[in-house]
């Protein structure tokens, strides 16, 4: 008989852990409501308000006020912000939200691309000194995130991994990105997947720069992912060339090793200043950071819907 109470405190205390793991909490500030702490975190507030209400009864008053300095919970939820938007460390795979306070002044758009994942990979070959690649690639996972996508962001692993050893290749680095990112593509099979490697070849100065979107030679989803982002160019260049002479196939090791190794089509987008002996495979644009984040996205929307009516 002394079996039967120790298994009911059992089944009580799993319970109890199970239910705790549905929420975690967090302290309300000055100035919040339901409405800004759900967005802090995040969370669609009108998805999440009863859900709010349910685990935070009894520190409610007047029926929606919250307690400056209390704790309240807050439900997890796979369509997060934070669980959208994710920025990968190379060195030991660990995940961080690519977000943080930046959460409260996001909300979704639309559902566009809901059913997306994108992964978003930088090199900075004037390292330190080329901050426009940097916030590009930041404010585009922001336009993605809030049209529904998934979006991972991976650290630099020249910048991250020299510092830990120099005497592993570049294949061998690459080959922590192909590790990375075959990992998550397979968690998330089904979906619309694809790799957009941003390269700054060059100083961004004011004014003009110049912008070239390449693909594998032999991938007809990375090329019409390619096609589709260079077309948005194209419509805004400074320039009254017609561009059918631009080549569209990389070369280079590093995305060639990408595009043979990884599951998720692979395009290559470089911005920066043109070489003369390859001017012809670019094409010229406003330096300006948001309509260019703008006219990528648009190029990103165009290819998955495309995509989609397909299907």
């Amino acid at each position: 008989m002394k079996l039967l109470p120790a298994l009911l405190l059992w089944v009580s205390m799993s319970c109890m852990l199970l239910a705790q793991d549905d929420y975690y909490t967090v302290i309300a500030q000055k100035g919040d409501g339901i409405f800004s702490i759900l967005r802090k975190q995040g969370l669609d507030p009108v998805k999440y308000y009863e859900d709010f209400l349910t685990l935070n009864t009894a520190n409610i008053k007047d029926g929606s006020m919250l307690h400056i300095g209390r704790e309240y919970k807050i439900p997890h939820a796979l369509d997060s912000f934070k669980k959208t938007g994710v920025k990968v460390q190379i060195k030991g795979e660990t995940e961080n939200p690519i977000f943080e306070e930046e959460l409260a002044e996001m909300s979704l758009k639309s559902k566009a691309l809901k059913n997306a994942v994108y992964y978003l990979i930088t090199e900075d070959q004037v390292e330190g000194r080329n901050k426009f690649v940097a916030d590009v690639t930041t404010d585009l996972a922001s336009e993605l995130m809030e049209h529904g996508a998934t979006v991972y962001i991976f650290e630099d692993t020249d910048r991250a991994l020299l510092k830990e050893s120099k005497v592993r290749s570049k294949t061998e680095r690459m080959g922590l990105y192909v590790e990375a990112i075959n990992k998550r593509y397979l968690q998330n099979a089904g979906k619309y997947q694809r790799l957009l490697l941003i390269r700054s070849n060059g100083l961004i100065e004011n004014g003009s720069m110049d912008v070239a979107v390449y693909h594998h030679n032999k991938s007809e989803k990375g090329q019409r992912f390619a096609e589709n982002i260079q077309n948005v160019f194209r419509k805004h260049s400074v320039s009254k060339r017609s561009f059918k002479d631009i080549k569209m196939i990389f070369e280079d090791k590093n995305s060639l090793y990408l595009a043979k190794n990884t599951l998720p089509a692979v395009s290559l987008l470089t911005i920066g200043n043109r070489s003369k002996e390859s001017a012809n495979e670019y094409i010229p644009v406003r330096s300006d950071k948001k309509a260019f984040t703008n006219w990528l996205t648009n190029g990103i929307l165009k290819d998955y819907a495309d995509i989609t009516i397909e299907e």
